[in-house]
């Protein structure tokens, strides 16, 4: 008897076309994306915590540090960590102006990028010629407190992001005493006062225009160059010292 069917088999066979709906599955690649935008958002936060305080609390290692130091395990090879924070009232106003004069001219002028001199970078990249570094101490702060030596699309992304923040929350003399401070300067030799105990056996307060040229001058790549190999170059850096009024 047609009546006394089930409701169920009734819905069936007069609406064939019609079936329970089944339940939304996330994929794999949806939920691997949104745990790591979720990450990076933890992480980028974390760096703005770290650099807000920065401000006040010197600090007391940096990812270059971390690195050299996993480099030297994996390689086992022997290492030697030199870093002592000073204040940059106890660095050369030589040394300081050696350093700008090298690595970043414009640093009491741009808010973080120097489009300049990153457009004259990739003209030198695109023409074949010798790579020139566009970055500005920010820059190369940043880098040096979060990110290492790598060099990723990914890594300069995060950089571009906060390099803003370092700027806002830092004021130019704490940036620029906090690179002083944290920048490599050879084999575990961090900070201006290590490189110059390292290298000339005096404080940095004692460092005079010559040597603090040739310590600027090895800066792009501490790993390689010396002090006493650097007559040409640290000499532009004393003539581009005279010319910004130092």
């Amino acid at each position: 008897m047609a009546l006394d069917r089930p409701v169920e088999l009734l819905d069936v066979t007069e609406y064939p076309d019609v079936y329970p709906e089944a339940p939304l599955r996330r994929g794999p690649l949806r939920t691997f994306v949104r745990w790591f935008v979720i990450g990076a958002a933890l992480l980028w936060s974390l760096a703005v915590l770290i650099l807000v305080a920065a401000r006040w609390i010197d600090p007391p290692t940096t990812a270059v540090h971390i690195e050299r130091r996993l480099q030297a395990w994996i390689h086992r090879t022997p290492y030697h960590e030199r870093y002592e924070f000073v204040p940059l009232s106890q660095i050369s106003p030589d040394f300081q102006h050696a350093v700008i004069a090298a690595e970043d001219s414009s640093f009491y002028q741009h808010h973080g990028f120097d489009w300049h001199a990153m457009q004259i970078a990739a003209e030198d990249d695109m023409e074949g010629g010798r790579i020139r570094g566009g970055s500005t101490l920010t820059q190369q702060l940043v880098k040096n407190l979060f990110f290492g030596t790598g060099r990723s699309i990914l890594r300069k992304g995060a950089e571009f992001t906060l390099v803003p923040v370092a700027e806002l929350v830092l004021s130019k003399r704490r940036i620029l005493e906090l690179y002083l401070n944290v920048a490599e300067w050879g084999p575990g030799v961090y900070g201006a006062e290590s490189a110059c105990r390292y290298y000339y056996g005096i404080p940095a307060r004692n460092i005079d225009p010559e040597q603090s040229a040739r310590l600027a001058a090895i800066l792009p790549l501490p790993l390689k160059r010396r002090p006493d190999r650097m007559n040409r170059y640290s000499g532009l850096i004393l003539e581009r010292m005279r010319q910004l009024g130092w």
